[in-house]
């Protein structure tokens, strides 16, 4: 999936205004994931995102995964956009869904190997839980 062709999707799944505030909130949903994920895993996910957005994706000097749940997973997202809890919660179904239609289902389970249950609900997957 390209760049405009990934923005558009979040975009349309999440409402958003414009294909900045899409982008605005992709950066922010990548960067907490990226803090959640293995550095090899996230790696892996950042090779099959459309540059730029895969920047947020590339662990730098973590190593480690940072174990928290879904819960919190939102708490960190509204904290980067200023948004509510409700609203993370929107936005990272939007940009994860469309993860989950522009990544190889191997690299979805890939990643979904690595998070609790409760994520493959942000992915539109709830049958992987």
């Amino acid at each position: 999936m390209r760049y405009d062709e990934f923005l558009a999707e979040v975009r349309e799944v999440g409402e958003y205004e414009d294909q900045n505030e899409a982008e605005q909130v992709t950066r922010a949903v990548f960067s907490v994931l990226a803090t959640r994920l293995p550095a090899t895993t996230a790696e892996h996910l950042a090779a099959q995102i459309p540059e730029p957005l895969n920047e947020g994706l590339r662990p730098g000097d973590q190593l480690e995964a940072e174990p928290f749940g879904v819960e919190e997973f939102y708490r960190r997202v509204a904290e980067q956009t200023g948004a509510r809890p409700l609203t993370a919660q929107q936005d990272a179904g939007a940009v994860l869904s469309t993860v989950a239609a522009a990544v190889s289902g191997g690299e979805l389970n890939q990643l979904l190997s690595h998070l609790p249950a409760g994520y493959a609900t942000m992915f539109g997957k709830p049958e992987l839980s």
